[in-house]
C-alpha cells in the first residue's frame, strides 16, 4: 500500500503531531478524522484496547478510508488503575468553547487538579508508580478481520506538583527517573524517543510493514 492516506481516528492536535513524526518513515499521509468531517467515537469501554478498536472502525467506516486510533491515558496502580480509560476527562467534561484547544488545555488543568488532590495520601515513591499507557489499533477498513495492535508502557513517578511546560496532559505531573525530569520538561525530539506511544508506535510500523507491505 504506497502512499497510503491514514485517518486518524482523534482531533487532538498533539497527538497527531507526534504521531505524524513516529511514523514518519513509512510511505503514509497521516490526517486527523475532523478534517475530513468525521466526529469523534463514543468510547464506553473499560479497556484502552476496546476502546482503540472502536475508534479506528468508527473513523475507517464514517470516511471509508484506512484509520489509526491511539487509546491512551494515566494508570496509578495506587489509585486501582485510575485515571486510566478516563484519563481524558478524569475531573468530568469542562464547558466547551469555540478554541478547541484552549478547551483541551482547560480540561488538562482540572485532571491534573484532581490527580493531585487524590495523590496526596500516597507518599512512598512506591506509593506514587505510575505510567502512561499507550495502545493503538490499525485497519484498513471497517470490517478489517485482522486488525493491527500495538502496545507502550512508560513508567515514572508522580509528583506532588507540575514541573515543565511542554507536552499535553499529565506530561507535567510524571516524572522519568531514567530521563531525570518529567515528561512536560523534554523536548518533543526527547520524548518522541522513549514514551509509551514511541514504543507503540515503533511496533505498529514494524506490524505495517509486515502485514500491510509498507
Amino acid at each position: 500500500m504506497p502512499g497510503l492516506r491514514l485517518v486518524l481516528a482523534s482531533n487532538n492536535a498533539k497527538k497527531l503531531q507526534e504521531l505524524q513524526a513516529l511514523l514518519g518513515a513509512l510511505p503514509l499521509e497521516l490526517v486527523a478524522q475532523g478534517s475530513l468531517g468525521v466526529a469523534e467515537a463514543e468510547e464506553p469501554h473499560a479497556t484502552f484496547l476496546e476502546n482503540a478498536l472502536a475508534k479506528a472502525r468508527h473513523a475507517a467506516a464514517a470516511s471509508r478510508q484506512a484509520a489509526i486510533a491511539d487509546d491512551s491515558g494515566l494508570c496509578v496502580p495506587a489509585l486501582g488503575g485510575a485515571p486510566g480509560v478516563i484519563s481524558a476527562h478524569y475531573a468530568g467534561m469542562v464547558e466547551a468553547t469555540a478554541d478547541r484547544e484552549a478547551t483541551r488545555r482547560q480540561q488538562d488543568a482540572a485532571n491534573n487538579q484532581l490527580l493531585l488532590q487524590r495523590m496526596q495520601a500516597f507518599t512512598t515513591p512506591a506509593q506514587r508508580r505510575a505510567r502512561f499507557v499507550c495502545t493503538l489499533v490499525a485497519v484498513r477498513s471497517a470490517d478489517d478481520p485482522e486488525p493491527l495492535v500495538a502496545f507502550g508502557r512508560w513508567e515514572g513517578q508522580l509528583l506532588a506538583e507540575a514541573r515543565g511546560g511542554a507536552g499535553f496532559g499529565y506530561d507535567p505531573l510524571l516524572h522519568i527517573p531514567t530521563a531525570g525530569c518529567t515528561v512536560a520538561e523534554m523536548t518533543s525530539a526527547q520524548k518522541n524517543g522513549i514514551s509509551h506511544r514511541a514504543l507503540a508506535a515503533a511496533q505498529m510500523a514494524a506490524l505495517m510493514r509486515e502485514a500491510w507491505g509498507l
